[in-house]
């Protein structure tokens, strides 16, 4: 069955495996989780594999490939990119508003 093949990645799932390799994505997420559970997670406690775990988790996929193949999950991960990208432009403001 097609759906059982080994889906192949592209943009998406490249994009999705940097954005995981990523420390400053991985400190967003330490601080996202401490925010929305109101925890204290000391910096740094995300690996790159929690990552993964994340994305696959939110948009609902087993693989990020899956990404470049599930219209639904691709827009997932480009919120989740949004909201990051958000977030790390106010880091840049405020980190330029206390110099």
């Amino acid at each position: 069955m097609a759906e059982q093949q080994k889906l192949m990645g592209g943009f998406l799932a490249r994009n999705a495996a940097l954005l995981c390799q990523d420390e400053s994505f991985r400190l967003y997420l330490d601080r996202r989780r401490a925010a929305k559970f109101n925890l204290v997670i000391p910096d740094g406690t995300h690996t790159e594999e929690d990552a993964r775990d994340f994305i696959l988790q939110a948009c609902g996929i087993e693989s990020r490939a899956e990404l470049d193949h599930n219209p639904q999950a691709a827009t997932v991960y480009r919120q989740i990119r949004y909201h990051y990208q958000r977030w790390e432009a106010r880091q840049r403001r405020r980190g330029l508003q206390s110099q």
